[in-house]
């Protein structure tokens, strides 16, 4: 009889949906840096600063251009092997980000999220869901 693969479970998970304001998205981040605290992974090394930051763009992204009154949006994070991928889901189809992030002009005050997420992450992207999108990102992490 053949054996059938598995998939992988995550060996460390953390869900929450979060109201979709700044104060949700500001809240996503301090939970992921006590996430990864508790995973293993301390404060202020490189790994729980580069996590963060992509919680941070994503999470600002939610609230800014994929909020619709009344939705939530719900902060994923997943720690497999050597990899930790953050999701950030909203419930917004319609406006998704663009595939290859533009750099913004010198002078402009907003579109660097994108771009910072993906400087720091090994690879991301979007997926659709029954109602929204998720915008996920993976980072290599060293040694887990």
């Amino acid at each position: 009889m053949p054996t059938q693969t598995q998939p992988a479970t995550p060996l460390r998970e953390f869900t929450q949906r979060l109201s979709s304001t700044p104060r949700g998205a500001r809240l996503a981040r301090r939970l992921t840096r006590y996430h990864l605290d508790g995973w293993g992974i301390p404060y202020d090394s490189e790994l729980s600063d580069s996590v963060e930051a992509i919680v941070a763009e994503l999470a600002a992204n939610a609230v800014t251009h994929g909020r619709v009154p009344g939705r939530d949006f719900e902060l994923r994070l997943t720690c497999h092997a050597h990899t930790l991928r953050v999701e950030v889901s909203d419930t917004l189809a319609e406006r998704r980000p663009p595939q290859e992030p533009e750099r913004p002009a010198p002078e402009g005050e907003s579109g660097r999220g994108l771009v910072i997420v993906a400087a720091l992450a090994k690879e991301w992207g979007v997926v659709g869901r029954d109602i929204g999108k998720t915008v996920w990102a993976d980072v290599t992490a060293p040694g887990r």
